[in-house]
């Protein structure tokens, strides 16, 4: 239960679902960790759940200009970054004809813009050795309906582990993926449908995966860890599909 010890960790999105989770399993893997999240709400979950040793800060994903004061508290608090996991991310789906330029923003600046600049502010902060680590999606590998923007952020950020790993290798950054299929969180929850509509989405997508059911946040957070852990130190530009046999079967 230590293959994380001594690493100082900041996981954005970390207040709830996969990025909840992976703070827990990197606790108890010894690293100190600091998650950000915008809701007050879970914000404040997150604090009660994680305990005193885990920092909770405030910050907007999307927002370019936060990313450089993320980065400064980070710095501040750490010294230095081992490992940074990416996973604060929106789920829009719509059918194309529906999209407008202020939603595309949105789910772009959230799911792609602001994790870029965030790496960006955070290059003279990191460790060597040290891992980054994306959460993109199996989206980026399906053609699933009303998934095109979606899909195509996490696309871009598969792109990005495997330019970046090019870019950063020399530097003892290594950038890998991790691709969930369906899982268990709250972030289904906020597609404004009613209950109703909600279950059947659900059911729908469950039925396109062949393990039968969603995943839980546990079985990502452990790739998580995998890959943020010096038992990853071969595994540069990668990414690992958990999808149930979504995308391959």
């Amino acid at each position: 239960m230590d293959r994380l010890k001594g690493k100082n960790a900041l996981i954005t999105g970390g207040t709830t679902g996969i990025g909840l989770e992976t703070a827990r399993q990197f606790v108890q893997e010894g690293a100190r960790v600091a998650v950000t999240g915008t809701n007050p709400a879970t914000l404040e979950a997150a604090r009660r759940q994680l305990g005193s040793s885990v920092m909770v800060i405030p910050s907007d994903a999307g927002d370019v200009s936060a990313q450089e004061k993320l980065a400064h508290i980070v710095g501040e608090a750490f010294g230095r970054l081992d490992v940074l996991f990416v996973n604060a991310g929106i789920v829009d789906m719509r059918p194309a004809g529906k999209w407008d330029e202020a939603a595309f923003d949105r789910s772009i600046n959230i799911n792609f813009k602001g994790p870029f600049f965030l790496i960006q502010a955070l290059l003279g902060r990191f460790a060597n050795p040290a891992s980054i680590v994306l959460n993109a999606s199996v989206n980026a590998h399906i053609g699933m309906p009303n998934t095109a923007v979606y899909g195509a952020s996490k696309a871009a950020l598969l792109s990005l582990a495997r330019t970046l790993s090019g870019e950063l290798i020399s530097r003892g950054i290594r950038v890998n993926a991790v691709s969930p299929g369906p899982v268990s969180t709250p972030l289904y929850g906020k597609l404004g449908l009613a209950e109703a509509d909600l279950k059947t989405v659900a059911a729908s997508i469950q039925n396109q995966v062949p393990a039968g059911r969603f995943g839980n946040p546990a079985e990502i957070a452990k790739a998580v860890v995998f890959l943020a852990s010096d038992e990853a130190s071969f595994t540069v530009g990668s990414e690992l599909l958990i999808d149930g046999g979504m995308s391959t079967l």
